[in-house]
C-alpha cells in the first residue's frame, strides 16, 4: 500500500530519490560484487532511544527495486522505542536491498530525528495545557514529510505554507505603515485566519481592534508573556515564538499561552541513529 499524505506523492519521491543515487550508471558496486541471484535478510534497528517516523517510506524504497521483497514492520510510526529495538525485518534480492539501503535509512533517520526532538519538547510541557507547534523552517521539498514527523512526535502543525493563513510580521507592518493598516488590508482581502506578530505589549490592542484572529508573541520573556496573555484575555489564541529552547519551553508555556512554536524541530534536529544489517540467506 502506498504511503498517503495530503500533498505528498510517495511514488514520485521514491523514484526521484533513487534516480539521484543511481545516476546514469546504476549501483556499479552491487552489480560487480553481488551475484544477481543472491538473497539477503536484514533488520533495521534503533541504536538510541527514539520516536519513530518514516518506516512506510523506507518500505517503499525496497519495494520499488524488489516488488516481491518480504517486509515485516515491527513498530509503527510515532512509537517511542529503546535502543536495540528492531523496526523492520526484510528478506529479498540482495542487490535491490543494498541499492535501496541508503535512501531508506536517510529518510527514516531524518524523520525519526525530527520526531524524537519533537517528543522531548512535548514532554517538557506535559500537563501545562499549551500546544507545541512546528513552523515553516523546513528543507525545500520536504515540508510535508517533516511536518508529518513533528506530528509523530506529538506536535501540531502550524501553517503548511503561505496559502492557509495570513501571517503579518514586522516587514509587512513596515510597508503597510502600521499594525492596524496591515491587518485591515488582510481583513479587506477576505482572509479568515489572520496571525499577527507582535513584540511589544502596545501592539496588542491595535492588532485585535483591526481584526487579528491569532497573536504571535515574538521573543517575549515569561513575564511579558503573562502580561500579554492577561491583556488578550482569551479573545484570540496566543502563540509564544522566538528562541525557544528545551530548557526554557516549560517556563514559556506556563505563561498561559495557547501555543508555543519551535523552528528548531525541523531546522536543527539531528538524524536518529538507526542501522540496517544484512546477512546472506
Amino acid at each position: 500500500m502506498t504511503f498517503a499524505l495530503p500533498g505528498f506523492d510517495c511514488d514520485s519521491f521514491v523514484r526521484a530519490t533513487l534516480a539521484e543515487d543511481l545516476g546514469p550508471g546504476g549501483d556499479i558496486t552491487a552489480a560487480a560484487v553481488i551475484p544477481a541471484e543472491a538473497r539477503f535478510e536484514g533488520v533495521m534497528d534503533s541504536r538510541d532511544p527514539i520516536t519513530v517516523a518514516g518506516l512506510p517510506i523506507a518500505e517503499a524504497f525496497f519495494r520499488a527495486l524488489d516488488p516481491e521483497v518480504e517486509i515485516e514492520r515491527l513498530v509503527e510510526d510515532g512509537a517511542q522505542v529503546a535502543p536495540g529495538t528492531a523496526l523492520l525485518r526484510l528478506r529479498g534480492k540482495a542487490r535491490a536491498m543494498l541499492t535501496a539501503e541508503r535512501s531508506a535509512l536517510n529518510t527514516v533517520q531524518h524523520l525519526s530525528g525530527i520526531a524524537t526532538m519533537t517528543r522531548s519538547y512535548v514532554d517538557a510541557i506535559d500537563g501545562i495545557g499549551a500546544t507545541l507547534l512546528d513552523t515553516r523552517k523546513t528543507l525545500p521539498g520536504l515540508r510535508v514529510l517533516e511536518k508529518y514527523a513533528t506530528r509523530m512526535g506529538g506536535a501540531t502543525n502550524h501553517r503548511m505554507g503561505l496559502w492557509d493563513a495570513a501571517m503579518i510580521k514586522d516587514n509587512h507592518v513596515a510597508v503597510a505603515g502600521s499594525v492596524e493598516a496591515a491587518v485591515a488590508r488582510a481583513v479587506a482581502a477576505g482572509i479568515e485566519r489572520i496571525i499577527v506578530e507582535v513584540d511589544r505589549i502596545d501592539q496588542i490592542a491595535p492588532a485585535l481592534g483591526a481584526g487579528a484572529t491569532h497573536l504571535l508573541l515574538d521573543n517575549m520573556g515569561p513575564a511579558m508573556l503573562r502580561a500579554a496573555v492577561a491583556l488578550v484575555a482569551g479573545r484570540v489564541p496566543t502563540e509564544a515564538s522566538g528562541g525557544v529552547r528545551l530548557d526554557t519551553i516549560r517556563a514559556i508555556a506556563e505563561s498561559g499561552v495557547t501555543y508555543v512554536s519551535v523552528g528548531r524541530l525541523t531546522q536543527s534536529a539531528p538524524a536518529a541513529d538507526i542501522g540496517l544489517d544484512f546477512a546472506s540467506v
